[in-house]
Order: structure tokens, then C-alpha cells, then sequence
């Protein structure tokens, strides 16, 4: 009936943890499709259909030529994919197990196992999702060469972990007021389709509009990413430090915030939802 604790060490502390995040990043994807194909294929098929809008609204205003020289599908989807990511990472954080969730009643389950699995499935499902349609593309569409592969990698996984941020300030302050921070999540969503400036470049804008999204991490994150992308594009109003810093701070809010609403936590606070 009673069993005492095993002591580990932290070699073992580590891997319990892993596993567990593991267990957790199978549970968040099959959370929305049991079928862990079809989720994938719905994801691409939704990054399809945001790739296909942005080409025809291009083409109908006739701004394609506004573009940058190369490829121009690849110009959308550099924009497309890392806003997806970026979306979906703070959804999925903001939306992950919160204090007083049942889960949280088994005593090895903690927030951060909650916080780190959602992250992680997210960025799982988005990779597979951009590999698999720069496969298709570049087999049955137009052959690319990426100028650099490695640093476009890189923005594509800060653009995740700013995300990650955003998402976990508003899981610390979904408890407190629920439903204001449900339509917050939805607005900022909504608002990136603008204000992450995937549909421009950022050394097209003038002063007076560049003022209005260099506020917007993800913004520098695409136009660093066109960087990486094309070899003759060189972002000169944009740089690839000010995501990183925001994200930190962001991170040490969210934390901080999390940290006081779990010592606040209230088993009641669930029948607010």
C-alpha cells in the first residue's frame, strides 16, 4: 500500500523526464487525430491551402512582381511556414494542461512536462509538414537550392521557440481570466496574418511602414529567413537577435507568471471553462 520514493540520480532524474515528455508529445498529437497520419496530412493540407491563397491573391492584385528575384512559390511558402509554425506553437502552449487540470494529479506530471510536450509536438507535426511538401515541390514542381539550408533551419526553429513564448505568457494568465485570454490567443493569431509581414519584404517598406512591424519577432524572423533562402536578398531592416532577446524575455515572464498561478492553483478554477 505504502511504497517508499526510489532515490535517482540525475542521470536517471533525466531520463524519468525525457520519458515522460516522450509520453506526453505522443499524447498531444494524437490528441487531435487518433490516426497519427491523417493529422499529419491535414496539417499539410492547411499549409497547402494558406500557400495557394497567398499565390492567387498575389497574382489577382498583381503584386508578384513586387517580389524578390527567385523562385516565387518558395517566396511564399518561407513566409507561410514559418508563420504555421509560429502560430501553432503558441496555440499549443497557450492551450496545453494548466495547473488545475486532472492530469495534474498524477504525481510524476508537472507543468513543464505539460509546457515541453505541446511545444514539441508542434514543432514535430510543422517539420514533417515542410519537408514533406519541399519534397513534393521540388520533385513534381520547380527544382530549388536553398542558399543557406542550415541557417534557414535555425529561423525556422526560432521561429517556433518565439512562439513557445507567447504561448506560455498566456497559458500563465488563462487561469485568472479564461475567456479574455481565448480571444486574446484568436486576435494575435489573427493579426500575424498581417503583421508577421510574410506577404512583403521588409527592405521594400518605407520608415513610416516599417515602424508597424518591426515590433513583431516573427516579422524578423521571415525576413531573415529570405535571407537565408535566397542568395540575392540581403535583409538590412530586420536582424536575427531582437526574436532571440524578445523570446527570452518573454520565456521569464511566462515562467514567472506560471511559477505564481500554480501556487495559486485552485481545483474550482476548472469549472470556469
Amino acid at each position: 500500500m505504502f511504497q517508499a520514493p526510489a532515490r535517482k540520480n540525475n542521470i536517471g532524474t533525466a531520463v524519468s523526464l525525457a520519458e515522460l515528455i516522450y509520453h506526453g508529445t505522443v499524447r498531444q498529437l494524437r490528441k487531435s487525430h487518433g490516426n497519427a497520419i491523417v493529422g499529419l496530412v491535414m496539417n499539410i493540407v492547411q499549409s497547402l491551402i494558406f500557400v495557394l491563397g497567398f499565390y492567387v491573391m498575389f497574382i489577382v492584385l498583381g503584386i508578384r512582381g513586387a517580389a524578390l528575384r527567385g523562385d516565387f512559390m518558395l517566396y511564399i511558402m518561407s513566409g507561410v511556414f514559418l508563420f504555421m509554425t509560429h502560430t501553432k506553437a503558441m496555440q499549443a502552449v497557450a492551450g496545453s494542461e494548466g495547473p488545475a487540470s486532472a492530469m495534474m494529479q498524477h504525481s510524476p506530471m508537472n507543468t513543464v512536462i505539460a509546457i515541453t510536450s505541446a511545444a514539441l509536438a508542434s514543432l514535430y507535426i510543422q517539420i514533417l509538414s515542410v519537408i514533406v511538401i519541399l519534397f513534393v515541390y521540388y520533385t513534381f514542381g520547380n527544382p530549388f537550392v536553398i542558399h543557406e539550408p542550415v541557417a534557414a533551419l535555425g529561423i525556422l526553429l526560432l521561429a517556433w521557440f518565439t512562439g513557445v513564448a507567447v504561448g506560455l505568457v498566456f497559458l500563465a494568465a488563462k487561469p485568472w481570466s479564461p475567456g479574455f485570454v481565448g480571444v486574446a490567443t484568436t486576435i494575435f493569431a489573427r493579426a500575424n496574418m498581417i503583421a508577421s509581414g510574410k506577404m512583403f519584404v521588409a527592405n521594400a517598406l518605407p520608415p513610416a511602414m516599417l515602424a508597424m512591424f518591426d515590433w513583431n519577432p516573427l516579422f524578423h524572423c521571415i525576413d531573415q529567413m529570405r535571407g537565408a533562402v535566397f542568395i540575392n536578398y540581403n535583409p538590412h531592416n530586420s536582424s536575427i537577435e531582437y526574436p532571440i532577446y524578445a523570446s527570452l524575455a518573454l520565456v521569464m515572464i511566462g515562467l514567472m507568471g506560471e511559477f505564481y498561478t500554480r501556487k495559486h492553483a485552485s481545483a474550482s478554477w476548472n469549472a470556469r471553462r
